[in-house]
């Protein structure tokens, strides 16, 4: 019976990490619904392209610590971020279906320092991370098709072997 116990707390440990919306709605909506999440992506993306952050010479020059424009961008969405989740548990804002919105403390552990430099490394290599993927293909650098392709794989990879992983 212990055992089981230990089992099952080892399991529901492992679980939490799961990249899951704590926030997730349960409410149904029409097939039509989600094209306001495709103008919000077209719109995005042409932010990217606008403001060079799909730009690979952008990307090397951040790495190479040659400019600072790349720095001043995520600077600034980490800051209006911050502003964000600030003003959500100030105001108790809700979503627009009048849901709570919460927010839950994660534990951290050094496989997060592991996936950093392997995110940035891979970064670094591609030029690419997940976010502008898809503003890159659309601007036609299509040789962009395989880091997205070795992206899924990746998650994919890292999703069947999870369990056996040291976290």
């Amino acid at each position: 019976m212990q055992s089981s116990f230990i089992e099952d707390t080892a399991g529901f440990e492992a679980r939490a990490q799961d990249t899951i919306c704590i926030n997730e709605s349960h409410l149904q909506h029409k097939w039509y619904h989600n094209f306001k999440y495709l103008v919000v992506g077209v719109l995005f993306g042409v932010g990217f392209v606008k403001a060079e952050v799909i730009s690979w010479f952008r990307i090397q020059e951040m790495f190479r610590l040659q400019s600072f424009h790349m720095y001043g961008i995520i600077g600034s969405a980490v800051v209006t971020g911050i502003i964000s989740v600030w003003l959500i548990r100030r105001f108790g804002i809700k979503t627009m279906y009048g849901e709570p919105i919460t927010f839950t403390s994660k534990k951290f552990n050094k496989g997060q320092i592991y996936g950093g430099l392997l995110f940035g490394l891979g970064w670094a290599l591609t030029g690419a991370c997940p976010g502008p993927l898809f503003a890159q293909i659309g601007t036609g650098a299509t040789v962009v098709a395989v880091v997205l392709a070795s992206a899924v794989a990746g998650t994919w990879v890292y999703g069947r072997f999870r369990n056996s992983l040291p976290h």
